[in-house]
């Protein structure tokens, strides 16, 4: 009997189909990963330029372009391996070396039903937007090089191994934590980094009493649109397939993204009796941001409920939380990513559906989902907020944070790029 088990594993490896490359998965990842890259440019550079003042918006916008460039260089040296290679004895918490320099990525290589190198690519894009919305934080009053190299680093320390933690066979995966396109990994990571950098770097000049106004709403409503456009290759292309999950994931990322534009404009109504622009697409930003998480995991009405209480939570956070604590994040990364990505991630052990997703929340019965998904929160926010205070000291301590006061006076762009906006 012992001599045939040899025979029996081998007939049933061979039972099992070896994968193949699928054409209509492969030809929506393209896509997919194409448009997730035009939410960071142009969407994000047009998004934030439009907010900041004008004396500053180059600066601003060429913070998120040569951003991304640096970003999917490191990610091609070293940012894959980290994420999503095999860590050993450090497997629950960090890839390994085996992927450096995309080792063993050719032409053939297969990632499921798709060419490893596109996914590759697709993951870039999280790699490389998720750093660029720390810049937020952090305009008009931070040095180029100094948030390049804190850029770069912050994504080798934290943003790959969170990756690693929820979608590279981590311990957060482990723990059954529930994150279909990025609100721990990109949100709630990007958001928590924001605020402690805004933090460590201290105020605007005349924050408070000067006027800062956005200079160009027009910019920040296209750029806030492309966003939106590019959020389905964030969330439907997450389903890795041309697939019910993917159609389920766009659906409910409208429901969501349009309830919390709502929302938002909404209870501002209530307070100022005006609906303004910029907190519409604010609205939309915080709906898209809190439905990340759940995409593929929550039906419609889930995402229309957690739509409307990330529109009102992320207004009370980005406005009267941060007046009352007195934070100068510029344009409201931790108000609306951050919390948003909390809101987003809580909800989703509440409405995940087991039909949907495979998972059931505790609208099904499953309180303990909702534990699950607290506890990978609080994971990335301690992870996140001591890892980034240590990089941001460290950068302070050898090289400096903040341009000089003239240099903020006058504006970043003509002494910063020797460039102005006329």
């Amino acid at each position: 009997m012992f001599t045939a088990l040899p025979a029996f594993a081998q007939e049933a490896a061979a039972a099992e189909p070896p994968p193949t490359l699928d054409s209509g998965d492969t030809a929506w990842l393209l896509v997919s990963t194409v448009i997730v890259l035009l939410m960071s440019i142009p969407g994000l550079a047009l998004f934030y330029g439009g907010m900041v003042r004008k004396k500053n918006v180059l600066n601003t916008t060429a913070m998120v372009f040569v951003a991304v460039s640096v970003l999917s260089v490191l990610w091609m040296l070293i940012g894959y391996s980290l994420a999503f290679s095999d860590g050993g004895a450090l497997q629950a918490y960090v890839g390994g070396l085996e992927k450096v320099l995309l080792a063993g990525v050719t032409k053939d290589a297969l990632s499921g039903t798709i060419p490893e190198s596109l996914f590759v690519a697709f993951q870039l894009t999280f790699f490389a937007i998720t750093p660029a919305l720390i810049i937020g934080s952090i305009v008009e009053r931070m040095k180029f090089s100094s948030l390049l190299l804190f850029l770069s680093l912050w994504s080798l320390v934290v943003y790959a191994p969170v990756c690693h933690w929820v979608w590279g066979g981590g311990f957060l995966s482990d723990h059954g934590v529930l994150d279909f396109a990025g609100g721990t990994v990109v949100h709630i990571n990007a958001g928590v980094a924001g605020l402690v950098a805004a933090i460590v770097l201290g105020k605007r000049k005349g924050y408070g009493t000067e006027n800062m106004a956005p200079h160009n709403l027009v910019l920040t409503l296209i750029g806030a649109s492309l966003l939106w456009v590019g959020w389905y290759g964030f969330n439907a292309g997450s389903a890795a397939a041309a697939n019910g999950s993917a159609a389920m994931a766009a659906l409910v990322t409208q429901v969501c993204t349009a309830a919390a534009v709502l929302s938002w404009i909404f209870v501002e109504f209530l307070v100022h009796r005006k609906a303004t622009v910029l907190g519409a697409t604010s609205g939309a930003i915080a709906g898209l941001v809190a439905i990340t998480p759940a995409a593929g995991f929550v039906d419609p009405v889930g995402a229309l409920i957690i739509g409307l209480a990330a529109g009102a939570i992320c207004y009370f956070f980005s406005t009267a939380v941060k007046k009352a604590l007195g934070y100068d994040d510029s344009l409201d990364v931790f108000g609306v990513h951050g919390v948003g990505g909390i809101v987003g991630a809580i909800l989703t052990g509440v409405f995940a559906r087991e039909a949907i997703g495979g998972t059931a929340g505790a609208i099904e019965g499953n309180i303990a989902q909702v534990w699950t998904q607290v506890y990978g929160v609080l994971a990335t926010i301690i992870w996140c907020a001591v890892a980034s205070f240590v990089i941001l000291i460290l950068i302070k301590m050898f090289f400096g944070l903040r341009v000089p006061e003239s240099v903020e006076v006058e504006g970043l762009d003509v002494n910063l790029h020797g460039e102005v906006v006329q």
